[in-house]
């Protein structure tokens, strides 16, 4: 092999791999500073590496992430709906390149459930099972994938809150009855507190549901050992001013 040759070939190989070792620096960096609370910072990571590999699952299933927690905190509908509009999207570009990824059945779920903040009643309806049908897709594969265990607990948590109009046309739609209850809602936040104990979030909704059901006790329990936690993602800091205020309701 001459020279010219080796030199045409490392070029290549530096082409073809380049891109990919960008795209895992790029999201490294961005998780170091979401760890660091610096959302921006990692969300601006997070949209180049999409840029530069859009067919890349790990960077998509970060920017429906990104997309969904910005998109909750818009005030004005129009801008809300494009953070999560383009979540979904991603979501399901992942899904498109793996769809028994557990992460891109996760993504699906979440992009969907926050897009029901959205959705006119009729995608809302039929979107209430396809939820349920990405989270047990993923928990399929991944039975201990602690973000859809979370995303499925907050599911059963709000359909059960559902009237019986809504439900009963949720049933016409999909030709059933989606089955939620608050025991199944607290099993897996209960699990996810023993997969991820600092998931600040989880403690919230966990206590929301004890309460609901009646268990004031546990839910403070909860919420007591949530105060205890230092902040270590963006947004804890809101879940705990969210989860004190709940505290100081029950005592």
């Amino acid at each position: 092999m001459n020279l010219r040759t080796t030199l045409c070939l490392a070029a290549l190989t530096l082409a073809v791999s380049t891109p990919a070792q960008d795209v895992g620096y790029l999201i490294d960096e961005g998780e170091k500073f979401e760890k660091l609370l610096k959302e921006e910072e990692a969300f601006q990571k997070y949209r180049e590496a999409v840029k530069l590999s859009p067919r890349h699952g790990r960077t998509l299933v970060k920017n429906v992430e990104m997309n969904c927690t910005l998109g909750m905190r818009q005030s004005d509908k129009d801008l809300r709906k494009g953070y999560l509009t383009l979540a979904l999207e991603q979501a399901q570009q992942a899904h498109a390149l793996d769809s028994l990824s557990p992460d891109a059945n996760y993504a699906m779920a979440l992009a969907l459930s926050r897009m029901m903040e959205v959705m006119s009643i009729r995608e809302k309806v039929t979107s209430v099972q396809r939820i349920r049908d990405h989270t047990d897709s993923a928990l399929r594969k991944d039975p201990d994938h602690v973000k859809t265990l979370y995303t499925l607990g907050r599911w059963h948590q709000e359909v059960n809150s559902l009237g019986t109009a809504e439900k009963t046309a949720i049933r016409l739609a999909t030709g059933t009855s989606p089955k939620a209850s608050l025991p199944e809602a607290i099993d897996c936040f209960e699990k996810v507190r023993r997969l991820a104990p600092f998931f600040i979030a989880n403690y919230l909704s966990l206590a929301q549901a004890y309460k609901s059901a009646g268990r004031s006790d546990k839910a403070v329990e909860a919420l007591e050992r949530q105060q205890r936690l230092p902040p270590r993602a963006p947004g804890d800091a809101e879940w705990k001013a969210q989860g004190k205020k709940l505290l100081e309701s029950l005592y």
